[in-house]
């Protein structure tokens, strides 16, 4: 696979899983599909969708040329054969834990620093009853440092193995979903039943009071630090 492949790849990846953050978008808001799963019963605001849609395009071509670049510049440390399932399965755990654990400290901070919080989360926290494509509501700033958690993993990976592309593009798809679910206000049956996975209500209750539940793909962080709860 040649090194513009991969960047097509990625960037293949994130228009996929992100089309279909907007098919979930449209049937959280259009229809009552989901209604029994609900969280926040209270309706959303009139036109939110295209009120958000300018801020949701901006941050998505950036995402788009950060992801897409970065996987042109990596192609020469990286492995872009299929390699053994329990290798792959290690490189996208490890990624998770440690953009997990940047991530719980990176956002616990944006909310006791004053100026972060007013300047820069306060915008992402407008969604007080989100909807899925919300999780790219937020300063381009704020993701961007939220991304050096996933730089820092693969960048320890590297001193061990190459970076293996599958297990990029997994982590890519999967933390990209998980995103996506966890700003639905929509908590499914069986998704909630995955050990230490988030649930959709842990992400969902720090947005709608602002407080506490501060890590986004597990829940041990909020457990060993005491900022989990549950209104």
């Amino acid at each position: 696979m040649t090194r513009e492949w991969v960047a097509i790849g990625t960037i293949i990846m994130l228009l996929g899983s992100n089309l279909f953050g907007l098919l979930y978008s449209m049937v959280v808001l259009k229809t009552k599909f989901f209604e029994p799963y609900v969280l926040q019963v209270k309706s959303y605001q009139k036109s939110i969708f295209s009120k958000r849609m300018p801020l949701f395009l901006l941050n998505f071509i950036l995402l788009l040329v950060v992801s897409g670049s970065g996987a042109y510049v990596l192609y020469d440390v990286m492995q872009v054969e299929w390699s053994s399932w329990w290798i792959i399965g290690l490189q996208v755990l490890f990624a998770f834990v440690l953009d997990d654990f940047w991530f719980y400290f990176y956002h616990k901070w944006l909310h006791d620093n004053k100026f972060m919080l007013k300047h820069v989360h306060s915008i992402h926290h407008r969604a007080i009853k989100p909807f899925p494509l919300e999780y790219l509501y937020g300063h381009p700033l704020e993701w961007m440092m939220g991304m050096i958690g996933v730089v820092i993993a693969f960048s320890i990976i590297l001193i061990f193995m190459p970076i293996n592309l599958y297990a990029f593009w997994i982590f890519g798809l999967l933390r990209n979903l998980h995103e996506i679910h966890i700003h639905s206000n929509i908590e499914l049956p069986l998704l909630s039943k995955i050990p230490l996975l988030s649930k959709t209500k842990h992400h969902d209750d720090h947005h709608a009071y602002l407080d506490g539940n501060y890590a986004s793909t597990f829940v041990w962080m909020d457990r060993i630090f005491k900022s989990n709860f549950n209104k």
